[in-house]
């Protein structure tokens, strides 16, 4: 043995994402409320902080050129820009994170899961799924009163979205959102022997 000090395995990185709608901050936020244990990364934004929401804890909110400075220096594991804000993963923490043998949870979205895999094929990538597309549309169309052709390209990104459910290891469906949140923080938990194609799907 090379040192006394023995080396810790890092743990996987476990990424949830899912279509909009289908509830991945509330079975985040359940997550978080019955396994206080678990990790869960915080993203940076440049957006402006909404009433109640804490920098450090909702989001880590930044300036453009804070922004910028991390992409140059490659410090964010994704990211991607929405409504003329930018949303990105801080690589540091979740990289200590991991290294400490410990899970970590990323809720992302699909452009930034696609890009998560690209870079670490060994992260576990959740699928949060609907219980079926008209409940996913009923959930979407609850949103407030848009107008008609705004909510047809909601629901085809939906769609969409939907449709790369088959780029993920596993598919948990939110029906329950205790049951959805413990299933996720088993998938956590599980011991890593390489990515599971083709979990539960119904």
């Amino acid at each position: 043995m090379h040192s006394a000090v023995q080396e810790r395995t890092p743990a996987r990185l476990t990424v949830l994402s899912g279509p909009s709608g289908v509830g991945k901050g509330t079975v985040v936020a359940e997550v978080r409320r019955r396994y206080p244990e678990v990790w869960v990364s915080v993203s940076a934004t440049t957006r402006r902080a909404r009433p109640g929401e804490v920098d450090g804890v909702h989001y880590s909110f930044l300036s453009d050129a804070e922004f910028d400075r991390l992409i140059a220096e490659d410090g964010l594991l994704e990211w991607a820009e929405y409504a003329g804000n930018r949303y990105g993963t801080p690589a540091a923490p979740v990289r200590e994170r991991l290294a400490t043998g410990a899970p970590a949870l990323l809720e992302i979205e699909l452009q930034g899961a696609r890009q998560v895999r690209a870079r670490d094929a060994d992260a576990q990538l959740v699928f949060l799924a609907p219980p079926s597309w008209a409940e996913l549309v009923s959930r979407l169309a609850g949103r407030g009163s848009e107008p008609p052709a705004v909510q047809e390209r909601r629901l085809a990104i939906a769609q969409a979205e939907l449709d790369a459910s088959g780029e993920f290891d596993v598919v948990v469906v939110n029906d329950d959102v205790a049951r959805a949140a413990d299933e996720l923080v088993s998938l956590l938990t599980a011991p890593s022997s390489g990515p599971v194609r083709g979990g539960a799907t119904e």
